[in-house]
């Protein structure tokens, strides 16, 4: 059984429902947030990496100080990965042969089932040629391009870049989110300097605190 099939059967019981009759109303039983952090791959899927360096681990522990940094700020929050196993793993009702598309549907399907106010997955970068520094790609829809702007001149001030947020145009993900949703493109694992960043525990909360102030700024401004 899903993780998220054995939290309904616990929502369920929690509303008292015995199996007979009508089941309560299970919309009005799931959590709210304010927040849906996607920490990106996982489990198989270990995305970039630099020989024994995963991208994997890196967005995981920049989303567990991400939540923190939220929780603390009075936001509801929901950290949709707490460990290292692929969401496709939770996914039995995509019928496809792709692990992959999977893994995106069931990142999608949190984001259906829980109301929330916006999206914000994590990730790292690479580049073939020499690139550094922070990119938030966002929906081409109006409040999720403040939202990455947001973040992105928060992430910029911290990493001393001038990037834009850039619109998606071929992400799976951020076309069917139904939220204002961006992908954090935290740095370059290929720079040095990032991925010293990127690999390191100052460098994971200084990045925590950007995209945290980015969404906080969001939040205060489009409550």
């Amino acid at each position: 059984m899903s993780r998220f099939l054995l939290f309904l059967a616990a929502l369920l019981l929690l509303t008292g429902w015995k199996g007979g009759g009508e089941p309560p109303h299970v919309k009005r039983a799931l959590p709210t947030a304010d927040v849906i952090i996607d920490a990106g791959h996982g489990g198989i899927d270990s995305g970039t990496h630099w020989n024994d360096v995963l991208e994997k681990d890196i967005n995981l522990a920049v989303s567990r100080k991400l939540y923190l940094l939220l929780r603390s700020h009075g936001f509801k929050v929901i950290l949709n990965r707490t460990g290292d196993y692929a969401l496709s793993d939770d996914n039995r009702w995509h019928v496809t042969r792709s692990r992959h598309r999977r893994d995106l549907s069931q990142r999608r399907g949190l984001s259906d089932e829980i109301g929330a106010t916006v999206f914000v997955s994590i990730h790292v970068n690479w580049s073939k040629r020499s690139k550094r520094g922070p990119l938030v790609i966002h929906q081409a829809e109006g409040r999720s391009a403040i939202l990455a702007s947001f973040i992105q001149n928060s992430l910029n001030q911290q990493q001393n870049r001038h990037r834009l947020p850039q619109v998606a145009n071929k992400f799976y993900l951020l076309n069917r989110v139904q939220v204002p949703s961006v992908i954090v493109e935290t740095a370059f694992l290929n720079d040095p300097g990032d991925r010293a960043m990127l690999t390191s525990v100052p460098g994971q909360n200084r990045l925590a605190a950007a995209i945290a102030n980015g969404i906080i700024g969001y939040l205060s401004f489009s409550p």
